[in-house]
């Protein structure tokens, strides 16, 4: 068969063969191995390659049965005229087995490891061209695909897969979290830091996040007249509520802008107080913050009253609080943290018992447990299991803590600082 073809053209065949089968393996690398996002992105651009490949991807089945035909045939092709060859000059005896032997390390190393390997590194710099020819391949070899495929997908069913569909990616939550943690550069710190404290607004309550009530600076009814007007001038808040008696009787909240309507008069009396106060706003203390960031919206509200299952004042939580939580604090609390944090001079920290934990560990960057309670008070009563007669000292984590000072049934400072060695202990 030699005498009928000369062997330059034979060689020249063959290695025509051996470049189509490492187009076809680097295509199936390239296909498969490509952004998706980023494809769709540009396919939404108008980009026509990103186009052409997504139509591919949409059905997988069908692209990767081009796939797979066109290199088989090539491949088998290539084997029976390296097989001619090699008879050609080694006679038919051990023709055929050197013929396997020079084929397979050729195909190996230039249509298979080489190519597929650059194609998983340039996955756009194959697949973009490549679908030029495998699109319109796919057209001509249409009927030998859908042979190919009705019987691959009768056996995929018999395994459980009863759906191919190229367009069904999505990521979870903690996938899209790895997906911003490792945008690197491409994403600044700053926004990759917003991005991922969206994401957590789920797994984050207002109860967490709340001024508790013995913080919220209210005003008391029961209060004499004089005393009200004082702590409504001196106010540092925008909006306060309004009660009688007790916290739990609410009865408004006062925005201090419509004081002004009350304060010109010559006779300012409670009743007009009440009169300036807006109805009371809600909120149960286990309500998602992604959930009450959508309520503060549609209720044109920007403040309300977290209460807990039986109706009781929590605390108060405002829409600035949320917003907080995603892009960091908008301005220096005086009245905050830094008063509940003191440093020491040997590293440590005295901290108030009332200091929310959430708190600390975003001041601190410390990893306190937040699925529990809420206070450094509760966190230490918690894990002694019982209220300390005096002075005691335990460890959390990586954080130790001494207790300094108790009063009425409350811890109300304690000594705290990081240690490299993870245990739990109480001492």
């Amino acid at each position: 068969m030699s005498d009928d073809f000369p062997l330059g053209l034979l060689f020249g065949l063959l290695l025509l063969l051996i470049c189509l089968s490492a187009f076809f393996s680097s295509s199936e690398t390239g296909m498969m191995s490509i952004n998706r996002y980023r494809l769709n992105h540009q396919a939404n651009g108008g980009e026509p390659a990103a186009e052409r490949v997504t139509r591919l991807l949409s059905r997988p089945d069908r692209l990767i049965g081009v796939i797979l035909i066109g290199n088989n045939f090539v491949n088998n092709l290539a084997a029976s005229i390296a097989t001619i060859i090699a008879v050609h000059y080694f006679g038919e005896v051990s023709g055929p087995a050197i013929a396997t032997i020079i084929l397979t390390i050729a195909i190996l190393i230039f249509a298979e490891v080489t190519p597929k390997t650059f194609a998983a590194v340039k996955p756009e710099r194959i697949a973009f061209p490549a679908s030029i020819a495998l699109e319109p391949l796919l057209k001509i070899l249409y009927p030998f695909v859908w042979l190919v495929n009705m019987i691959s997908n009768g056996l995929l069913r018999l395994m459980g897969v009863k759906h191919i569909d190229g367009n069904a990616d999505s990521l979870t939550r903690d996938e899209l979290r790895s997906v911003v943690h490792e945008a690197g550069t491409l994403i600044p710190h700053r926004h990759r830091a917003m991005l991922l404290s969206i994401l957590d607004l789920e797994n984050v309550t207002v109860n967490d996040i709340m001024v508790p009530r013995h913080e919220v600076a209210g005003i008391d009814l029961d209060d004499d007249l004089d005393s009200i007007l004082a702590q409504i001038r001196t106010s540092q808040h925008t909006r306060v509520p309004v009660y009688k008696g007790d916290i739990n009787n609410i009865i408004g909240m006062l925005h201090l802008r419509n004081a002004a309507r009350f304060l010109s008069r010559q006779q300012v009396t409670k009743a007009a107080i009440v009169q300036e106060a807006r109805e009371p706003y809600f909120i149960p203390e286990s309500t998602p913050l992604h959930t009450q960031l959508l309520n503060f919206q549609q209720q044109k509200r920007r403040i309300g009253i977290v209460v807990d299952e039986y109706g009781d004042v929590e605390g108060l939580v405002t829409l600035e609080d949320i917003l907080e939580e995603i892009v960091g604090e908008f301005t220096t609390d005086v009245a905050g943290m830094q008063k509940e944090i003191h440093p020491q001079d040997d590293g440590s920290y005295v901290i108030e018992g009332t200091a929310n934990i959430r708190e600390l560990n975003k001041t601190l960057g410390w990893q306190l447990p937040i699925d529990g309670p809420k206070t450094l008070n509760g966190l230490i009563l918690e894990h002694l299991e019982s209220f300390p007669d005096g002075p005691a000292c335990l460890q959390v984590g990586t954080t130790r803590m001494e207790i300094i000072d108790v009063h009425d049934k409350l811890i109300t400072s304690a000594r705290c600082w990081q240690h490299a060695r993870r245990t739990l202990q109480a001492v």
